[in-house]
């Protein structure tokens, strides 16, 4: 997805929105202007009235962007598939506030996959930069939709944990080069 930092918007049905960072959902009002501030993963941060707000992909349409297309799987997909389809959908998760995947910050401790083909379940124990982060909830239920709409996975377990606590040194270099934590 191309970045559409600073784009400007203008809402165009009400819309439910997250607020940033306590997680208190808000319903934007049509007709409301802003600025998108982050574009990744298919939802968006907003800049609306002095407030930053997430939206979900599947909103896309309100802002007049495209909506986010499911992920597709091979008709014999197998367990090691099912697997990386799941961490690939997991990069998708962004942190409202920093331009990094859960992923590459070090934030998913174990994604499990069991079952048999055709009825997958996917069992994730992930953890957050701060045990207070009021985002917690709304990053554990984006983690929870995006593996819910991979085909033939039935059940998805999501599990906060803080032990071990996080800390940088779980990022991937990457991510710590990103954000000058080398």
């Amino acid at each position: 997805m191309r970045s559409h930092e600073h784009e400007a918007f203008v809402i165009q049905r009400d819309v439910k929105a997250v607020m940033v960072p306590s997680g208190d959902e808000i319903e934007l009002k049509a007709g409301l202007s802003g600025f998108i501030t982050q574009a990744l993963g298919g939802s968006f941060t907003l800049y609306v009235e002095g407030n930053l707000y997430r939206l979900a992909g599947e909103h896309a349409d309100a802002i007049g962007k495209e909506l986010v297309k499911p992920p597709e799987l091979p008709p014999d997909a197998t367990l090691e598939d099912v697997r990386q389809l799941a961490w690939e959908q997991m990069r998708s998760c962004y942190d409202p506030e920093i331009p990094i995947n859960i992923v590459e910050l070090g934030l998913v401790y174990s994604c499990e996959v069991s079952g048999r083909e055709g009825a997958w379940d996917i069992d994730v124990k992930m953890t957050l930069t701060a045990p207070g982060c009021g985002m917690g909830d709304v990053l554990v239920q984006d983690v929870r939709e995006k593996l819910e709409v991979i085909p033939t996975v039935g059940k998805v377990e999501v599990e906060l944990v803080f032990d071990p606590p996080w800390s940088q040194s779980m990022m991937s270099e990457a991510a710590r080069l990103q954000t000058g934590m080398m």
